[in-house]
């Protein structure tokens, strides 16, 4: 199993959970956040934004299934033909355990 946290901009959030949905991914925890890139925010005339608005995407897939995850995630949530520098990130990370608490079981 694996952990993807995508972060994606908020007017990409319900495209890019309605095609995930789409492809049978339908488990998913979504948390507003602010931060800011390598590029230290965006700079708008003499006013600098370092706490840009984000969509925190949280899924556990199984193994199999992240290459297909990750780019329905990629191709969603571009902006325009090539991209644009705050589109986002995918992290990907291993998971050792789930539970289930209403069924206090292990695993998905």
């Amino acid at each position: 199993m694996l952990l993807m946290r995508a972060i994606v901009r908020p007017e990409k959030k319900d495209e890019v959970l309605a095609n995930l949905s789409a492809a049978g991914f339908n488990a998913a925890t979504m948390v507003d956040v602010v931060g800011r890139g390598k590029q230290k925010g965006i700079k708008i005339g003499g006013m600098v934004y370092d706490e840009i608005p984000k969509v925190l995407i949280l899924m556990v897939i199984p193994d199999e299934e992240k290459d297909r995850v990750v780019k329905i995630v990629l191709e969603t949530g571009r902006t325009g033909a090539n991209g644009t520098f705050g589109d986002g990130k995918i992290f990907v990370s291993p998971v050792d355990e789930v539970y289930t608490i209403s069924k206090n079981s292990r695993g998905l």
